[in-house]
């Protein structure tokens, strides 16, 4: 199997990932997944599509994330697993589809209005 690479977004995250045959080692940004991500939360997020497929020691992950915080970078990270995993074999799609890993998440943060402090909060009114 020759490499399958795919890309993912979440909010300001974007990762591009590398998909090939090996025994379960994730590297992000030439670190380990452990080392990327202390938190076991977002070390989960990232490995959940593998563990649907219970495929997690089938293929060796190489990440490259840029931008964002830490939650939107797992959640990039895992859209683009399971858009490869999907391209390697797409019967595995309506599995993947069914627990919302396909989505890719439109929100965003809302832009800053004019004449107002953020996007919706507004100044102090007063009456006098």
């Amino acid at each position: 199997m020759e490499v399958v690479n795919a890309i993912g977004r979440r909010k300001a995250a974007v990762a591009r990932v590398f998909v090939s045959e090996g025994t379960g080692k994730i590297t992000i940004n030439k670190c380990e997944l452990e080392k990327y991500f202390p938190s076991s939360i977002l070390q989960f997020i990232v490995k959940q599509p593998l563990a649907k497929l219970n495929v997690a020691e089938q293929y060796d992950i190489k990440i490259n994330l840029d931008g964002g915080g830490f939650k939107g970078q797992s959640e990039a990270a895992r859209l683009a697993i399971s858009r490869a995993l999907i391209k390697i074999n797409p019967e595995d799609k309506p599995a993947l589809r069914a627990e919302g890993f396909v989505t890719r998440d439109p929100r965003s943060v809302e832009r800053k209005k004019p004449g107002r402090p953020k996007a919706r909060k507004r100044f102090q009114f007063s009456k006098r």
